[in-house]
């Protein structure tokens, strides 16, 4: 394992596929809360009931392409301790290329290979995690403003679709999550 370090500390290497740039694509994605807490609302008869924050999630997830317009998420759902989408990358939208796929980084800014500055760090992401990060940040800020406790896991997971019989499997996921709940390895 290479001594990758930022400032002096280790760093986990992305999870990411260092063959696929994400700057366009299908992906199943799931994000977690930090320490699984129960933040956007509970299963309750079988259907899920929102919380404030769930129901802010919710709209967001709605109106992603107001402020993403190369994402749409055409299916979602809101468990009470994360949540799980189908979002789609239009790489025909995206303002520009963030990712090298031959060497999984953005090009340097410096010119030299030794100094990672933290916009280089940013620019490593694909657009699948600016859309990610985004929701992500304007959920936790709705939260805060209105002195609700919250918080997110740190990252996310994320699944490339590859064909018809992936995406009909993840949507069958998706639609039956709440009324598989007490089965979910996330209820707890």
């Amino acid at each position: 394992m290479s001594d990758e370090r930022f400032q002096n500390r280790y760093r986990i290497p992305s999870a990411r596929a260092n063959w696929h740039d994400y700057n366009g694509g299908m992906y199943f994605v799931t994000v977690c809360t930090q320490n699984r807490e129960h933040y956007f609302g509970k299963i309750q008869s079988g259907a899920m009931h929102l919380s404030e924050i769930g129901k802010y999630a919710n709209e967001q997830f709605q109106n992603v392409t107001n402020h993403y317009p190369y994402a749409e998420i055409p299916l979602w759902v809101l468990m009470p301790n994360h949540l799980h989408a189908i979002m789609v990358i239009n790489r025909k939208m995206v303002p520009y290329n963030r990712r090298s796929v031959e060497t999984g980084r953005a090009p340097s800014l410096h010119g030299n290979e030794h100094t990672i500055s933290l916009r280089e760090i940013e620019q490593n992401k694909g657009w699948l995690s600016v859309v990610v990060g985004g929701l992500k940040s304007s959920i936790t800020k709705f939260a805060h403003q209105r002195n609700l406790l919250f918080a997110w896991q740190p990252r996310f997971h994320d699944h490339i679709i590859r064909g018809n019989e992936d995406m009909n499997n993840i949507a069958d996921y998706i639609e039956n999550n709440v009324a598989r709940w007490e089965y979910d390895r996330f209820n707890g």
